[in-house]
């Protein structure tokens, strides 16, 4: 017999279902193995911080905020925080809370410079944060949609920290500004990237490695974490975010290409960290490769921050006036 029981549900109306089997056990066979071999959990969502599931082979499942009961055999599944807890960015833009908001993310900072061109003295950090500025200036002169920027100066965040702040405001979009490397250095044109377990391709595999490598790489190991928010945040709850980020990147490439020299292959999926927010439409824009002589010049230019705006600022203005027509 399988029961099939709703343990928890979330403001944000999700729920986490425990699949149990149940039979008796067989001699000689331990409490814990009998529970591994005869339960099956099925998680099918991250409702909320610090909540675990448990059952037993007596009691039916439970939701619990402190330690289970001594003698009682139990599985748990820790939920991951939204973030750390740091301070919210300042909300620019109409107060108007019914208008859109849209968290502009400037990668890398502080001691993580993300890529560099040595030849030019540039910086990924510095690049991300010039874009994300103008980016921000763009959308507040259109006064359509709200806007907040991760950092807005040379500070480190770690990745949960970016997407955990885009979740924390109930943002309707989060846009990661990066800007990419080569060791080729002819590879030129921007990428846009959207979340999936699969690499799209082993280019977009090597960009997910570096980028999800710069929380270690800075001190911060959050791999157990990962795989967590792995296994909870990619399940059914999710689709509908990730077919909306699809949507985004298409319109971006549409929309920004007259501003911005795009890639031949513009749209990429990758397992990328600072993507992995349930319920927020996200999407990675490597906007050029500061690796390449004519792309660095473009990105370190104000005219070619500017165009960068004018694209995505396009594109957001698009996105979200097919989303209100939208039966």
């Amino acid at each position: 017999m399988v029961n099939e029981r709703l343990i928890f549900r979330s403001p944000l109306q999700r729920r986490i279902v425990i699949s149990a089997g149940r039979r008796r056990p067989e001699e000689g066979t331990s409490a814990a193995m009998f529970l591994a071999l005869t339960y099956s959990v099925a998680l099918m969502t991250a409702p909320i911080n610090g909540t675990a599931a448990s059952m037993d082979m007596v009691r039916p499942p439970i939701a619990f905020n402190a330690r289970p009961p001594r003698k009682m055999h139990s599985i748990t599944v820790p939920i991951p925080p939204a973030s750390r807890g740091i301070a919210l960015p300042k909300v620019e833009g109409p107060r108007d809370g019914s208008r859109p908001l849209v968290v502009i993310d400037a990668g890398h900072g502080g001691h993580d410079p993300g890529a560099s061109n040595a030849a030019a003295g540039e910086q990924e950090k510095d690049v991300t944060l010039a874009v994300s500025q103008a980016i921000r200036e763009r959308l507040l002169a259109s006064g359509r949609v709200r806007v907040a920027l991760t950092r807005n100066d040379d500070r480190f965040l770690v990745l949960e920290e970016r997407y955990g702040i885009a979740r924390r405001l109930s943002a309707d979009l989060f846009i990661s500004i990066h800007a990419d490397a080569a060791p080729n250095a002819e590879a030129r044109g921007a990428t846009v990237y959207t979340l999936s377990e699969t690499a799209s391709d082993r280019e977009a595999a090597r960009l997910a490695a570096r980028e999800n490598r710069s929380d270690i790489i800075n001190g911060v190991n959050l791999s157990g974490q990962e795989s967590a928010v792995s296994n909870i945040l990619i399940d059914l709850t999710q689709r509908e975010t990730m077919q909306q980020s699809s949507s985004f990147a298409r319109i971006l490439q549409r929309e920004a290409t007259p501003f911005v020299p795009f890639r031949s292959t513009a749209h990429r999926f990758a397992s990328l960290i600072v993507l992995k927010a349930p319920d927020t439409p996200s999407i990675l824009f490597e906007t050029g490769y500061i690796s390449n002589a004519q792309d660095a010049a473009f990105l370190t230019s104000r005219e070619g921050q500017q165009q960068i705006a004018d694209g995505v600022g396009k594109a957001i203005e698009v996105y979200f006036a097919r989303r209100a027509a939208a039966p």
